[in-house]
């Protein structure tokens, strides 16, 4: 049983690095947030790894900050799957303690698709956080970023479920990652700098060697939206990332409407 836990940059590698080397009966879970985008279209992590390794793999997502699930809070995730439940309730053994709590889902696109774009809603709110715009904005800010998560989610995959947006992984993610993830706290940062401190900078000087995943995310998003002509249908996605890379001011987070995308 193999568990990948990486940022999502570097999984391509990592991939071509184990090619030809696992044999067997071998099951695989990814617990990565992010996708690969290629001119044909966007790559989830877990078929990344299935069509490379040739390995069946399930995800795991949910609301689950680390530093809280390492002094033992109770928390809550989601194992999506596909194809048969064994597989799954045999995951959600291996993972299950009295102080985390795994729900199978059978839909691996719609939980890791949540996983890897509630990132993006995070930045958002990181925004409006260091801008002070308050809990109202806040809240607005999160509803449209899980109703984007949704409308995309089910364009790339018409297959995902709209119940999967009320598991762990779903709005609960959404919740706690706008709440307390490090992906909001460096945008709280970059917002009140105006934006003349990057993102790289930041990074390096608050996470501590860790990886923020939102702003490659956002522009991840944003070129399969670009490429499908989706741009005008997710203008808060678009938003973030034009943010992120200096074309907007981050007052533009609630102006997003009147932009021309």
């Amino acid at each position: 049983m193999l568990v990948f836990v990486t940022p999502h940059q570097f999984m391509d590698g990592i991939c071509k690095k184990l090619d030809g080397k696992i044999t067997g009966d071998v099951e695989a879970i990814s617990l990565v947030k992010g996708m690969e985008v290629k001119k044909e279209g966007p790559c989830m992590i877990s078929s990344l790894i299935s069509k490379q390794l040739g390995i069946n793999c399930c995800v795991l997502m949910g609301a689950n900050i680390a530093n809280e699930i390492a002094v033992e809070k109770f928390s809550e995730a989601t194992v999506g799957y596909r194809g048969s439940r064994e597989i799954a309730d045999t995951w959600v053994q291996l993972f299950s303690t009295p102080y985390f709590m795994v729900t199978p889902v059978h839909d691996v696109e719609g939980v890791e698709l949540c996983g890897t774009l509630k990132n993006v809603v995070a930045i958002a709110a990181g925004f409006v956080d260091g801008l002070e715009m308050g809990n109202n904005t806040k809240a607005a800010i999160m509803r449209i970023g899980l109703r984007e998560m949704k409308a995309l989610s089910k364009l790339l995959f018409p297959s995902v479920k709209d119940s999967t947006f009320f598991e762990s992984c779903g709005v609960a993610d959404v919740i706690t990652t706008c709440l307390g993830g490090r992906n909001r706290r460096v945008a709280e940062a970059f917002a009140k700098s105006r934006g003349k401190r990057s993102f790289d900078e930041l990074e390096a000087e608050m996470l501590q060697g860790q990886k923020l995943q939102g702003v490659s995310t956002a522009k991840e998003v944003y070129e399969v939206l670009k490429h499908c002509g989706w741009l005008e249908m997710f203008p808060l996605f678009s938003t973030v990332h034009q943010i992120c890379t200096g074309r907007l001011q981050p007052e533009a987070i609630v102006q997003y409407r009147e932009n021309k995308l």
